[in-house]
C-alpha cells in the first residue's frame, strides 16, 4: 500500500512568533528544522511527500527531496493545507498518508519506520506533542478516514472522534518525534541533544 507524508509548512516569516527571535533568525531557523525533517522523510520507508505552502523557500527545500508541491493561494490554517494535499493522494491512489509538521527536528527514518509498523486498514494512529496539546504525527489508512482537527488540542478531538465513529486506533508515544520546537527551551533543549550534531550546529550558528 503505497503511503505519503504530509507537510503544511506556514509561510517562515509568519511562523514560530513566540520565539521572540529576529525575522532573519526565525526564517533560518525554519529552514533548518524543515530540511531536517524532510531529510528524515527521505530516507524512510515513506514513498512520497507533499508540501503545502506559499513560501518558495519551502519548495526550493522540497526540490532537493523530489517532494510534490502545492501552493496554497492562501493560508487557511492546518487543515485546509491538508485537505489540498489529500485530494493530490486520492487522485495519485495513495492508500496511507501522515502529516508531520515542520517543527520536529529531532525525528530520524527509525522513528517513521517504527509509526509505519503500526498501520493496517483501517486505522488511525496519533502521536502527540510532549506538551499533549497537539499532534505531531497523524497516519490515517484510508487517507480520508476522518477529516484532520489541528490547532486547539488536536490530538484529544482526533482521539474523541475516531472512538465516536469507531475506528481503530492507536496511541503512539515516539519520543523524537513527539519533541517540537514552540519557545526558546525548545531551542535550548534540541542544543543539548547529542543525536544530531550537525544539526545542533546549524542551529547554534544561527542563533549566534
Amino acid at each position: 500500500m503505497p503511503i505519503a507524508s504530509i507537510i503544511p509548512v506556514k509561510t517562515f516569516s509568519k511562523a514560530k512568533t513566540r520565539l521572540g527571535l529576529s525575522q532573519e533568525k526565525t526564517e533560518q531557523l525554519c529552514k533548518i528544522m524543515l530540511d531536517e525533517v524532510l531529510s528524515a522523510i527521505s530516507q524512510s520507508k515513506i514513498d512520497k511527500t507533499v508540501i503545502i505552502s506559499r513560501d518558495e523557500r519551502a519548495f526550493e527545500i522540497a526540490k532537493k527531496y523530489n517532494a510534490v508541491q502545492i501552493y496554497e493561494e492562501t493560508e487557511n490554517g492546518v487543515n485546509s493545507a491538508v485537505s489540498l494535499a489529500e485530494k493530490y493522494l486520492l487522485e495519485n491512489n495513495f492508500e496511507t498518508s501522515i502529516v508531520f509538521p515542520q517543527d520536529i527536528p529531532l525525528i530520524t527514518s527509525y522513528d517513521i519506520d517504527e509509526l509505519i509498523k503500526y498501520r493496517k486498514n483501517p486505522q488511525l494512529v496519533v502521536v502527540p506533542s510532549r506538551k499533549f496539546d497537539g499532534t505531531n504525527a497523524l497516519l490515517r489508512s484510508p487517507i480520508n478516514i476522518m477529516e484532520t482537527h489541528y490547532d486547539e488540542d488536536s490530538y484529544k478531538i482526533h482521539l474523541t472522534t475516531a472512538k465516536s465513529r469507531n475506528i481503530p486506533t492507536t496511541f503512539a508515544l515516539i519520543r523524537r518525534i513527539m519533541w517540537d520546537i514552540d519557545d526558546i527551551t525548545d531551542v535550548e533543549f534540541i542544543l543539548s541533544n547529542i543525536e544530531k550534531p550537525e544539526l545542533v550546529n546549524k542551529i547554534r550558528n544561527t542563533l549566534e
